[in-house]
């Protein structure tokens, strides 16, 4: 491990989430100083381990309160934006967190003169039907108003070991007779490892990423929804019906579901499935991907077995054919 630099801090705000702590584990190898800014610091203790005796520090902040982000970030060199919300709760709602909470990092980085990386998603696009693509847009739009030489990431669905996607098809498959193909499953995904997008935020925090830069992260692998259903069955060595469910049908169902403390599914997630979700053709040809990054994108195959082999009859002792 690097020694702590006294001269290098930055601050992750939502650093103790999915993305985060594999961010945290990259910039400590690389000997930052780590300040995480989240609502309940008291949660995000199991961050501390991965470096050494005070290198990393959780503190409190609330993007819906300035003050508080202002206060988190005080002193740093760079600043990480990953927080992000996938339905709305209570006072959780897309244009506080994502859109109003993004302006108010971004002013932060700009008053500490602090590099910003500014996490998005592909799909991102002040004109879409969806909030979360549309806020996306805004928090991109405030990141480049506030720092124009700020790098966004946008990255696919990310896959890993705490994902919210293959963990949470492979543990309905477990339950359920048959899993949903929402809009019949065409719908393109290119989803990319975790890790690979922690190396790319990390590239960018140490000034390895072009400034004032857009990057599109996906894997090594454009797959439809329905060759993921196949690919997590696979995986777990189940077998179950794929139910085709248009799209109207699949609305209707989420519009129940939104009552739910924790909705498996929301109307606003089914509009956002309607796109493809991509690296475009313009990000390919300009290098503003992982690869252009000078990172190897990770396959699905080389992770996936990793974890989703608790979803399988008798867990790592199920044999599964190749």
């Amino acid at each position: 491990m690097a020694q702590i630099p006294s001269d290098r801090l930055v601050t992750i705000f939502g650093g103790s989430g999915f993305v985060g702590r594999h961010l945290v584990r990259a910039l400590a190898k690389r000997g930052w100083r780590i300040r995480v800014a989240v609502r309940r610091p008291d949660l995000a203790g199991h961050l501390q381990p991965l470096g050494v005796v005070g290198q990393i520090q959780p503190v409190q902040a609330n993007l819906r309160f300035p003050d508080s982000v202002a206060r988190a970030a005080e002193g740093s060199t760079a600043i990480v934006n990953l927080v992000g919300i996938l339905y709305q709760s209570g006072a959780q709602r897309f244009d506080a967190v994502q859109a109003e909470g993004a302006d108010a990092v971004a002013k932060t980085a700009r008053e500490e003169g602090a590099r910003l990386v500014q996490m998005s998603a592909i799909g991102a696009d002040k004109d879409s039907a969806s909030d979360y693509g549309r806020t996306k847009a805004l928090g991109e739009a405030a990141a480049r108003a506030e720092k124009p030489d700020a790098v966004i990431m946008r990255p696919s669905i990310i896959f890993g070991p705490e994902d919210d996607f293959f963990n949470r098809f492979a543990s309905l498959a477990r339950i359920s007779p048959f899993l949903p193909l929402i809009g019949g499953g065409e719908t393109k995904f290119q989803p990319v490892f975790v890790g690979d997008v922690a190396e790319a935020i990390a590239k960018a925090v140490d000034g390895q990423a072009r400034s004032g830069t857009t990057y599109e992260l996906g894997g090594p692998e454009v797959k439809s929804f329905r060759e993921l259903m196949e690919l997590t069955l696979q995986e777990i060595g189940r077998e179950r019906t794929l139910l085709p469910l248009p799209f109207a049908v699949a609305r209707l169902q989420a519009f129940f579901m939104e009552f739910m403390p924790k909705p498996m599914l929301t109307r606003d997630q089914v509009t956002m499935l309607e796109r493809d979700n991509v690296v475009s053709t313009e990000a390919i040809r300009e290098q503003r991907t992982l690869e252009g990054l000078g990172i190897a994108p990770t396959a699905m195959r080389a992770i996936l077995p990793s974890y989703l082999w608790r979803y399988r009859k008798a867990g790592q002792f199920t044999k599964i054919a190749t």
